[in-house]
C-alpha cells in the first residue's frame, strides 16, 4: 500500500518531482475514498502544497482524476496483454499469469485498481467515459481468455463466457481488496496464494463424469 508523509512536499522540489508526489497521493485518495469524497484540498494538504498550485499543475478535480487514471489504465492493459501473450509451454496457466501481472503492476499502489472501478464518478462525465473505456478493454481481454478456457472444457453456451467474464472481474476486485488490507503480502506471495486457491477450486468444483 502506498504510504507517504502527511506533507510529502518541501520548498525547492522540482515541478516534475512535485507532480509525481501529487499523482501518487491523489491516486491513493481516489482509490481509498472514491471520486465523490476526494477533495483537491485534501490532496494538496497531504502533499504540502497549496490548492491553487495543485489547480495550476493539473486543472480541475476531474483533470486530476484523469491524470491518475490514464497511467493506471494503460499500465494494467499492458500488463494483462503481456501475460496473455506469454508462452503456454511450461508456463503457469493464463489466469494465474494474469493475476501475477496485476499484482506486479499494482505493487506499491494497490488502491489504483479502485480508481478504475469507481462507482462514484459523475455520470456521462469525461472521467466516467474514460474509466468505462479501460474497464471495457480489460473485460474484452478477459472475454478472450474465458472463451478459450470454456472451449477447452467443451462448454458451448455463449452466456457461459459472459457469466465467467463477470465472475472473473469480481474475483480480481475481491483479491485486490483483500491484498490492500494485507500490506505485508508481496506480489509473489499473492501469486502463490492464487495458485493454491485455483487448485483448491478445481478440486471442490470437480464433477464426477461417471455420475454426470
Amino acid at each position: 500500500m502506498t504510504t507517504l508523509p502527511s506533507k510529502a512536499g518541501t520548498k525547492g522540489v522540482p515541478r516534475a518531482a512535485r507532480e509525481r508526489q501529487v499523482l501518487a497521493v491523489a491516486t491513493e485518495e481516489f482509490g481509498r475514498h472514491g471520486y465523490e469524497a476526494t477533495t483537491v484540498a485534501a490532496v494538496a494538504a497531504r502533499v504540502g502544497v497549496t490548492k491553487p498550485l495543485l489547480h495550476h499543475y493539473f486543472g480541475s478535480k476531474e483533470d486530476l482524476y484523469l491524470a491518475c487514471l490514464n497511467p493506471v489504465g494503460d499500465g494494467l492493459l499492458d500488463a494483462i496483454r503481456d501475460a496473455m501473450a506469454g508462452p503456454a509451454t511450461g508456463a503457469p496457466p493464463t489466469p494465474l499469469r494474469v493475476m501475477e501481472a496485476l499484482f506486479v503492476a499494482l505493487d506499491g499502489r494497490r488502491e489504483a485498481w479502485f480508481v478504475l472501478y469507481d462507482g462514484t464518478l459523475p455520470p456521462d462525465s469525461a472521467a466516467a467515459r474514460r474509466a468505462a473505456y479501460y474497464r471495457g478493454a480489460i473485460d474484452d481481454l478477459a472475454a478472450i481468455g474465458t472463451a478459450d478456457l470454456l472451449q477447452e472444457a467443451g462448454a458451448g453456451d455463449p452466456l457461459d463466457a459472459d457469466a465467467l467474464t463477470y465472475a472473473w472481474r469480481g474475483l480480481c476486485t475481491a483479491l485486490v481488496r483483500w491484498w490492500a488490507g494485507h500490506p505485508e503480502q508481496t506480489p509473489e506471495a499473492m501469486t502463490r496464494r492464487c495458485a493454491r486457491l485455483f487448485a483448491a477450486s478445481r478440486t471442490i468444483l470437480a464433477v464426477d463424469d461417471g455420475n454426470a
